[in-house]
């Protein structure tokens, strides 16, 4: 009886993977493990296939590697391996599930020995990066009209004619001076370093073309040149350069004003198209007739309405008169009813004053008589008086002093003045005055003797 091994039970039990499982796993171990890297070998079994992707094998020696190089890479790739090309590709290291083989999944791709080209540009561009040349505050503006566009290339290239027939579609009105000079092969980078400082020294076009066509980096490595990014900064008026396609990159790119991507892009850059700026200036020209003719109706309207307030001067002292005249009656009929009203006020007042006062004809005889019996009373009056008067003068002239005086009487005054009525008043040795008719005589006593009985 023949037996049968089967696994104890009591042993732990392995986990069983899938094949997709194991195939996945080692895929993700691949990847963690091999991060990017770069491989060096030969192109072989090369296939483009119709989706755009590329599949090779890469190999040495002694050992072979399959490839993939999906077209989203490829397609920057600047050129298409053939078979027998030694080429660096930098990829990941993968695995294909489907079919369990491992394969380099590739990124970029160069042709072999130029990762030392490489590593000098990249060492040459951190050097003028570190001067400065590349500093974007340095680059300066484009002519805005560009009369004349300067063109350093080779008198040979496809690179002068797309840009001569570009600039010929798009502005013929502009000229060209070429500044011939090698774009590849020895001393080319000398050359063109060269043309470009002429073209600077010449200062006879507004902008400056460095241009060529695509190559391999060998073929653009004139471009890479220190001389050659030098002379650009240096040069007098701005600089475009238009080296390569658009993945292509040169120190050339970098020390230039502005970089295009193809030559004929550089063409366009210097120069706008004369279509367009004519078709500025007829919308400018548009734009200004439609200013100056809304300008011009606005003052046609802002005269018209002028026009309205503005009146002739005869019409203008033919409205001030009827204004004066207007006044004047005005005034007038304001003059003249107060004066009315005081008239009409005085007539009234007189009635009543007429009204009201005394009849005087009776009292004025009245006093007319009284004052002419006044005027006889005291003429009468007077009458009397004056011969009152005269009696009493005629009185008084018989006591006048001086009559008595002329009868031979004499009026006696002391030195003191008093008249002297007695001999008591006088003494001896005294002056007294003896007043006459016809005089004055001082007298001095000699003695007094008391009356006698």
């Amino acid at each position: 009886m023949s037996s049968t091994n089967f696994p104890d039970s009591t042993e732990p039990t392995q986990p069983v993977l899938s094949v997709s499982a194991l195939n996945t796993t080692v895929a993700r171990m691949l990847e963690r493990n091999f991060p990017l890297l770069w491989v060096s070998g030969e192109i072989s079994n090369f296939t483009r296939a119709a989706s755009g992707h590329w599949y090779f094998t890469l190999k040495d020696e002694g050992a072979q590697v399959r490839a993939v190089m999906f077209r989203g890479r490829a397609q920057y790739a600047g050129f298409i391996p053939k078979e027998g090309d030694r080429v660096e590709v930098r990829a990941l290291v993968t695995l294909y599930a489907p079919r369990g083989d491992y394969q380099l999944n590739v990124e970029a791709v160069r042709r072999a020995g130029l990762g030392n080209l490489y590593e000098a540009f990249l060492q040459l561009k951190e050097k003028l990066t570190r001067e400065g040349l590349f500093d974007p505050a340095r680059k300066r503006p484009l002519p805005a009209f560009a009369r004349t566009i300067g063109i350093v290339t080779s008198l040979q290239a496809a690179a002068l004619r797309d840009v001569l027939t570009a600039l010929r579609r798009r502005a013929p009105h502009i000229q060209v001076v070429i500044y011939p000079a090698p774009v590849q092969g020895e001393g080319a980078a000398e050359k063109i370093a060269a043309a470009v400082r002429q073209a600077s020294a010449r200062a006879e076009c507004d902008v400056l073309l460095v241009c060529r066509g695509g190559g391999s980096i060998e073929d653009l490595w004139s471009f890479n040149d220190e001389g050659v990014a030098r002379a650009i900064v240096a040069c007098a008026m701005p600089v475009i350069a238009g080296v390569g396609h658009e993945t292509d990159f040169t120190l050339a790119d970098f020390a230039a004003d502005l970089r295009a991507p193809t030559p004929t892009a550089a063409a366009e850059l210097a120069a706008t198209a004369r279509a367009d700026w004519l078709a500025t200036l007829e919308s400018h020209a548009d734009d200004l007739t439609r200013t100056l003719r809304r300008h011009l109706a606005d003052c046609a309207q802002n005269l018209d309405w002028l026009s309205h307030r503005l009146t002739s001067p005869a019409a203008m002292i033919r409205h001030e008169r009827l204004k004066l005249q207007g006044w004047q009656t005005r005034l007038a009929h304001a003059t003249r009813m107060p004066v009315a009203r005081a008239r009409h006020a005085l007539a009234q007042a007189g009635i009543r004053l007429s009204a009201r006062l005394p009849q005087t004809a009776g009292l004025r005889r009245q006093l007319q008589e009284e004052a002419r019996r006044l005027d006889n009373g005291m003429a009468s009056v007077q009458a009397q008086r004056r011969l009152a008067l005269a009696s009493l003068a005629a009185q008084l002239e018989l006591l006048n002093p001086q009559r008595t005086l002329e009868r031979g009487y004499a009026m006696v005054t002391d030195a003191r003045g008093n008249i002297v009525r007695a001999p008591a008043q006088v003494h001896p040795r005294e002056n007294i005055t003896l007043r006459l008719a016809q005089g004055v005589v001082d007298i001095g006593v000699a003695s007094v003797q008391p009356g006698l009985e």
